[in-house]
């Protein structure tokens, strides 16, 4: 089976040509940072506050999506870093004269903060608002203290809340709505199930990013348009079924190219294909499809499985945006499992916040990164460098495979960003004479670096150190800088503290992404088991989208898996045996979700389900393979036992499969 781009361990020049290329929605998140971007650098140079560079890229941080999610983060952000500034005045009249207790200030304000952003649901900020203490109290060691002091203090305010608010005005404007962004998630991926229906050689992985994360967003999307309030409810309902439906049709299209001559012949593919491109119209005008009709042959000419899968795809598109009913069947294992999709309600902090030593380990150790690196430009007297002190907060991870797959981005992205500024300073800015010509470079950097930031997150974060190096080299002031040292020792800083952080977490108290993979394996499992267990279809879908974005996070941990060191991380036995398992559920994926559809609650599906053991072995079946019936849940069945079966001829020896969790 071909292999999507992002989940290969390598990526070649091909792979990445792959990953940079056009995706929907991908132009106008792109176009709206841009301009975020563009109109805070103006802001700054009307203004005259320091570190434009630092505010311009706050909007990498701070955008979404969609408008709700933007507007709501920008607003708490600011509230958040207008309370820590105060107390950051509170704790100046003790700090401001004496560098040793301003030290233990910063350290312990930023573990603080660190440790919220590691066990609650502050983490997309904490980093961000730690960062700004740090440089607010280091600013104070600048200057003589009093008015000046409080200036300094104001600055490091103005330097997140001017791109807050530029943020906040640029989404009410150009932001798409959480209800646009649905409906059109939905009709792209209606679009590539039909053109996989249609075309008679299509790569079995054609449908594979669909399946992962395709209609996940849609059900926030539709919990953020209720906020908004300016659709109806009877809307946001259907199209959360629609939602549910597109799950659905996506893995029976997936199971027909995949699975062994299950593929429908062209006179039940054209009229699916093209009833499904109707509706992906309907849903991309703002609208939604009902009342859908659609004519198929008779069902006896196909095999079984194919039987299903076109009884799946009629029934999906014919109820598309229709309630559901569950039959006396389904309510009897209602009766049984009430329980079986209720979702866990979390707080602010998360359940283990104080009973997990990794939070406060997090917490410590990028402090101490961000201290180390503080106290050696200071010790240099080299404040040029200051750029790797806030880069430790911009790009500390939790793990240890993170840490190190991320770093030849981050380093391939400073680096990038670097040349790309040092450029411009030498054969662009010297012919710029007005803010409205450095404002026109910001534009045309921010986009690419926008652009790469926009995509897989296997090259993401390349992006954001792109537009962080070449901001650092071309945003000097108010007006165009030509200053090549600036550019020269910011670089350097960043350099410097994208290796100590390196350096840090995977030398003390590394951790390894192994129990993420391990846990989040018994979990997929436990998905699939309580599909099978739930009785209503939009429940079982939205179990079998969440089961199928589960795979696509472990694929990537697995990957990054291999990037860990060999004192900290799994063997290469033990990542295999994952990756068997993980491929086995995959393959099993689609007929399940079809017995569950067809069978609610049959125990033989549960029994196989069961014999799937997360132990290091590959998975075992305790039931005899089924040979394929007439029926078309004997066939499924069978299927099941055929891709069970399968992975114990490679099964690697038991004593390979251990692995520590932590080093």
């Amino acid at each position: 089976m071909a292999q999507p781009a992002a989940d290969k361990l390598r990526l070649g020049l091909g792979d990445i040509g792959a990953l940079l290329a056009p995706t929907p929605g991908r132009a106008a998140a792109t176009t709206r940072i841009t301009v975020a971007s563009v109109l805070t650098v103006l802001v700054t140079a009307i203004y005259g506050t320091p570190e434009a560079a630092i505010s311009a890229y706050v909007i990498f941080f701070i955008n979404r999506e969609d408008r709700t999610v933007s507007i709501v983060m920008s607003v708490a952000a600011l509230v958040l870093v207008s309370l820590i500034i105060g107390l950051v005045i509170v704790l100046a009249n003790f700090s401001v004269d004496d560098s040793l207790r301003r030290l233990a200030f910063m350290a312990v304000l930023s573990a603080a903060l660190l440790f919220l952003t590691s066990a609650s649901k502050l983490r997309p900020i904490g980093a961000i608002v730690a960062m700004i203490i740090g440089f607010g109290l280091d600013e104070l060691g600048l200057v003589p203290g009093g008015e000046a002091a409080t200036r300094a203090l104001l600055y490091a305010w103005l330097m997140v809340a001017i791109p807050i608010g530029v943020n906040v005005a640029v989404n009410l404007v150009m932001g798409p709505s959480p209800r646009r962004l649905a409906g059109d998630r939905l009709a792209h991926c209606l679009r590539m199930a039909a053109a996989s229906l249609r075309q008679e050689d299509a790569a079995p992985a054609m449908l594979v990013p669909l399946l992962r994360d395709g209609t996940q967003p849609v059900g926030m999307w539709l919990k953020l348009a209720k906020i908004e309030g300016l659709s109806r409810a009877e809307d946001l309902a259907a199209l959360r079924r629609a939602a549910a439906s597109t799950t659905a049709i996506l893995i029976a299209a997936d199971m027909a190219l995949r699975q062994p001559n299950a593929r429908l012949p062209a006179a039940f593919r054209t009229p699916i294909a093209d009833t499904l491109d109707q509706m992906a119209a309907m849903l991309q005008a703002g609208g939604y499809p009902v009342e859908i009709t659609l004519a198929l042959p008779a069902l006896e000419s196909l095999a079984p499985v194919q039987q299903a899968i076109a009884v799946e795809l009629r029934d999906a598109i014919v109820g598309f945006t229709d309630a559901d009913a569950p039959s006396a069947q389904a309510n009897a294992a209602l009766a049984e499992a009430p329980n079986a999709t209720e979702e866990k309600k979390g707080g602010f902090l998360s359940a283990d916040a104080f009973t997990n030593p990794e939070h406060i380990r997090y917490a410590l150790k990028t402090t101490g990164a961000a201290m180390f690196c503080y106290v050696l430009y200071q010790q240099l007297n080299w404040p040029g460098i200051h750029t790797c002190f806030i880069t430790v907060y911009l790009v500390s991870l939790s793990t240890a495979a993170e840490t190190v797959e991320k770093l030849s981005l981050r380093l391939a992205g400073c680096l990038i960003g670097a040349l790309i500024g040092t450029a411009a300073l030498v054969y662009v800015v010297p012919s710029i004479d007005s803010v409205g010509g450095l404002l026109m470079l910001v534009f045309t950097g921010t986009w690419v670096a926008a652009w790469v930031a926009q995509g897989s997150p296997r090259i993401s974060y390349a992006g954001f150190q792109i537009a962080f190096a070449f901001y650092l080299c071309v945003i000097q002031g108010a007006g165009p800088g030509y200053d090549l040292t600036i550019a020269r020792d910011r670089t350097i800083g960043i350099v410097i503290g994208n290796l100590v952080t390196f350096l840090v977490f995977t030398r003390i108290w590394p951790v390894s992404i192994s129990g993420r993979i391990e846990a989040a394996l018994h979990d997929m499992v436990r998905q699939w088991r309580q599909l099978i267990a739930t009785p209503r279809r939009e429940a079982q879908r939205q179990n079998a989208a969440a089961a199928l974005a589960l795979h696509g996070a472990i694929t990537q941990d697995l990957i990054l898996a291999r990037y860990e060191p060999a004192l900290v991380g799994p063997g290469t036995d033990w990542i295999e045996a994952r990756q068997r398992h993980l491929a086995t559920l995959d393959a099993v994926a689609g007929p399940l979700f079809l017995l569950a559809e067809r069978f609610p609650g049959d125990p033989e599906v549960d029994r196989r389900l069961q014999a799937v053991r997360m132990d290091g072995h590959a998975p075992v079946t305790s039931a005899a393979p089924l040979s394929p019936q007439h029926s078309p849940r004997d066939a499924l069945l069978a299927l099941v036992d055929r891709h069970l079966a399968a992975p114990r001829q490679d099964d690697p020896p038991a004593a390979a499969t251990g692995s520590p969790l932590h080093a």
